[in-house]
């Protein structure tokens, strides 16, 4: 299977100008891989890539200019599944984004689809159960084994043909054009995302903690992302981000931490060292709790925001759709309060599903 595998620059060009069989908008199926469960920064270890007919792995690892697929994609529709990973890897290597991008999760969710994996799907629409057996490879080796490279291709064999499928079910109900809204709306999410993450020690939960106890977890953050970089590993193999929240609020209550004991004794030293500047912080120097907007959750606001769960469930279940598609809870809180008007926060096709408009 090793055939399968473009490894020079000048292989890539010759397969891409293959690919384009004389269009000037090529269409394509892409999938990544990358080493974030093995390594301290992530890379863009792999790439699948399909045509009709034709399925290969393109190695970003040994390919010195990857400025030929960066130039293709510019011009190219491009299916994905699950596309936001993949559109955020693609965006760090080129600087930007394949000119169209259709996702065949998105499109699956829009039939009424409860379970949306890759497998489930190719399941669902060709009866092949795929292998998972490589889901937590480590894609930054090489040589590649013949599963793991069976395993990468499986993730586009599927996607071209299944979104014919998906489009041509997607017309019949008069739903297509929700389908490429919400394919433009997620690709320039990605797009529009700020990845500089100056404050990316506010981890999950962390809004539930006092100002001494943020100043542990930025602390205790910036401890363990040394470690992990030092280290060469993902910064949960040096503590999860639950155990940085569960630290920090026994330390901010005074509160002596029991280390793991596979802990080594420099480790524990930096660590010990990292705690004792926390404690000698003065106050003023402590993180501010974000000051979100309170909402006045009176009997009116729970009104409202009844309504419009019920005019939203109403249409889920006409529709046989996930009312989460229609719109989240929180977009409706919003809306119940006032804080956004309908256009600034939902679709066309979501506000016409709720009746709304500004």
């Amino acid at each position: 299977m090793r055939q399968n595998m473009i490894d020079s620059t000048e292989r890539l060009v010759r397969h891409l100008e293959q690919s384009r069989n004389g269009t000037a908008a090529p269409i394509c199926a892409i999938d990544t891989e990358a080493d974030s469960l093995h390594r301290y920064r992530e890379s863009l270890c792999l790439i699948q890539f399909a045509v009709r007919g034709n399925s290969v792995l393109i190695d970003p690892l040994a390919i010195e200019d990857l400025s030929p697929l960066g130039e293709y994609l510019s011009v190219a529709t491009v299916w994905m599944h699950g596309a936001d990973y993949d559109m955020t890897m693609f965006k760090r290597q080129f600087g930007e984004l394949p000119a169209v991008v259709y996702d065949t999760q998105i499109g699956a969710r829009l039939l009424g689809a409860r379970r949306f994996g890759l497998g489930d799907l190719v399941n669902h629409y060709f009866g092949i159960e795929l292998s998972k057996s490589s889901q937590k490879a480590d894609w930054g080796k090489r040589p590649l084994s013949e599963k793991m490279i069976e395993y990468a291709l499986n993730d586009v064999d599927y996607l071209l043909e299944m979104g014919d499928i998906i489009v041509a079910k997607l017309k019949e109900l008069g739903r297509y054009e929700w389908f490429e809204e919400s394919c433009t709306a997620a690709r320039q999410r990605v797009l529009d995302r700020d990845d500089s993450k100056e404050e990316n020690w506010r981890v999950q939960g962390s809004g539930k903690l006092e100002a001494r106890g943020l100043a542990f977890l930025r602390g205790l953050w910036h401890w363990r992302d040394a470690e992990a970089k030092a280290w060469d590993r993902p910064s949960f193999m040096v503590v999860t981000n639950r155990q940085l929240l569960e630290w920090s609020i026994d330390l901010a209550a005074g509160k002596t931490i029991q280390l793991p004991h596979h802990f080594r004794p420099d480790r524990i030293k930096r660590y010990r060292a990292t705690i004792a500047a926390i404690e000698a912080m003065p106050q003023s120097e402590w993180p501010e709790r974000p000051s979100g907007k309170r909402r006045k959750r009176d009997r009116d606001f729970e009104r409202k925001v009844d309504a419009l769960i019920k005019s939203r469930e109403d249409a889920a279940a006409k529709l046989d759709i996930e009312g989460s598609l229609i719109a989240p809870r929180a977009i409706l809180e919003s809306l119940a309060a006032g804080d956004a008007k309908p256009s600034d926060v939902l679709l066309n096709w979501q506000r016409a599903c709720l009746g709304l408009s500004d």
